[in-house]
């Protein structure tokens, strides 16, 4: 079974990079929010589960390949 988590960057200002995310690219509803300064993740909604840990990861994957904060993506398993 594939599981896909799409991610598309919503803001970004000096501090942090806020994503919208779901497991369907038309319904994007949650949000994760990446704190610049270590990296670190949070939900928006405090749920803590497969899809935010796949974006989480991905979202960083990319940032340390490119040192840029990815506009959009997803990740597939």
């Amino acid at each position: 079974m594939a599981a896909l988590v799409y991610f598309k960057k919503s803001v970004e200002d000096a501090d942090v990079v806020v994503y919208s995310f779901g497991e369907d690219a038309s319904e994007m509803t949650r949000q994760l929010i990446v704190d610049k300064g270590n990296r670190r993740t949070r939900s928006g909604d405090g749920n803590i589960d497969y899809a935010f840990l796949k974006a989480s990861r991905k979202i960083n994957a990319v940032y340390e390949q490119t040192c840029e904060w990815p506009d959009r993506g997803m990740s597939a398993s």
